[in-house]
């Protein structure tokens, strides 16, 4: 038997609506009704991926340790674009409030995403071996890797149930650094712990698979009060200006360039990636 001639003119203009159509589906189903937990998300790159989320309509778990009221603030912005959301105060280097902030979204059934964006970190030189304490990598370990693990082993569960009642498996979603690939950033300490999440992510994607998927996003400089908070305002502009200048692309990232990338990450539109250290950060690594 002959089978029929394949003509890729005549079946091109088929699979370009085929595509499309699935590219449409993916994009409508990437955020619409997503469960969604993102932790440090009172203001910056938390607050920024909230937001993006919130536009098609996500329930949001929105987390704060000790920002009250720029939470509230975030949340009404949510919800003013479409979100319904729940505002939870916990410290993810505590595992009881790791299962607080976890309860919240219970009532939904189901978690689609964990953002683990929570984090914290110790402006110090590099060369200065004595400003930095014992105590000082405990509490930056407590939040930036261990966190991040409590949240996952809490969140686990409705994670899975999320992805059984899908079909594709559900998405965490770590806040690394570029400084947990270079070692550089605000300190030593900063950069051991981003250093362990990001070797975290490899062991969680493995052993997680393949109803959780995990990927961790490393972004260079972002433009947000981070450093404000750290080197006050006349430091803050320093280090912009400094990076600016040295980067390939000379930008300044800002939160929601980066929260871009986290909601690829935690949407379907990635569905088919774990264990992935993703960077962002202007061009800085191909700096000589």
């Amino acid at each position: 038997m002959v089978g029929r001639k394949h003509d890729p003119e005549k079946w091109e203009p088929v699979f370009r609506k085929i595509m499309l159509k699935r590219s449409q589906e993916e994009m409508r189903m990437s955020k619409d009704g997503l469960c969604a937990i993102v932790t440090g998300s009172a203001s910056g790159l938390g607050a920024a991926t909230a937001a993006i989320l919130a536009k098609d309509g996500a329930r949001i778990v929105i987390n704060y340790s000790s920002s009250q009221k720029e939470a509230e603030q975030t949340a009404d912005l949510c919800r003013a674009a479409g979100g319904d959301v729940v505002v939870v105060q916990g410290d993810v280097s505590r595992d009881e409030d790791c299962k607080k902030i976890v309860a919240a979204a219970a009532r939904w059934g189901r978690l689609d995403a964990l953002i683990n964006n929570a984090g914290t970190t110790k402006h110090m030189a590099h060369g200065n071996l004595d400003g930095l304490s014992a105590e000082d990598f405990q509490r930056l370990y407590g939040v930036n890797t261990i966190g991040p693990f409590q949240m996952v082993r809490a969140a686990r569960s409705l994670l899975e149930a999320a992805a059984q009642a899908s079909g594709r498996a559900s998405a965490v979603v770590n806040v690394s650094s570029v400084a947990g690939i270079s070692g550089i950033g605000s300190s030593i300490a900063y950069a051991a712990s981003k250093g362990a999440l990001n070797t975290m992510t490899l062991s969680l994607a493995r052993a997680l698979a393949p109803l959780i998927r995990v990927n961790t996003v490393c972004p260079g400089y972002i433009d947000t009060p981070w450093f404000t908070k750290g080197r006050g305002e006349e430091g803050a502009k320093q280090v912009r200006d400094s990076v600016v200048a040295r980067v390939p692309l000379k930008v300044a990232s800002s939160a929601e360039d980066i929260a871009a990338l986290v909601c690829f990450l935690a949407t379907p539109q990635s569905s088919n990636m774990t264990g992935e250290l993703v960077r962002m950060d202007a061009g800085m690594h191909l700096i000589a």
